[in-house]
């Protein structure tokens, strides 16, 4: 059974970091891709960053440019996102997914077979 576990939000300042943590059961990260999405009420769904299953490839999204960076840890098999920097409009519920591929091509929902139950990242002073 396939099993997506968000942790790491919560509140923090602008300017300040948090790192998110997928923990993944039920398959390897090293054989699909992951990516992390957000959405802010009254907002769609929107993909942040992607890895690619070897890790060799990432992607970022412009708003997150800089700013975040993905990893992933084999061992773990466990996904990361490390959020520096962060602004007010950062925040959302963070969500990470297993896409159908090993690579990262695009952020349409339908290419996502799997979701976390997402972790709330506020951003405020």
């Amino acid at each position: 059974q396939v099993q997506l576990v968000e942790s790491g939000g919560g509140l923090v300042q602008p300017g300040g970091s948090l790192r998110l943590s997928c923990a993944a059961s039920g398959f390897t990260v090293d054989r699909y891709a992951v990516a992390w999405f957000r959405q802010a009420p009254g907002k769609e769904r929107e993909g942040v960053s992607c890895i690619s299953s070897n890790g060799a490839i990432t992607h970022y999204r412009d708003p997150v440019k800089g700013r975040f960076t993905i990893s992933r840890d084999n061992s773990e098999n466990t996904v990361y996102l490390q959020m520096n920097n962060l602004k007010p409009e950062d925040a959302a519920v963070y969500y990470c997914a297993k896409r159908t591929v090993y690579f990262c091509a695009e952020y349409a929902l339908s290419q996502f077979d799997h979701w976390g139950q997402g972790t709330q990242v506020t951003v405020s002073s």
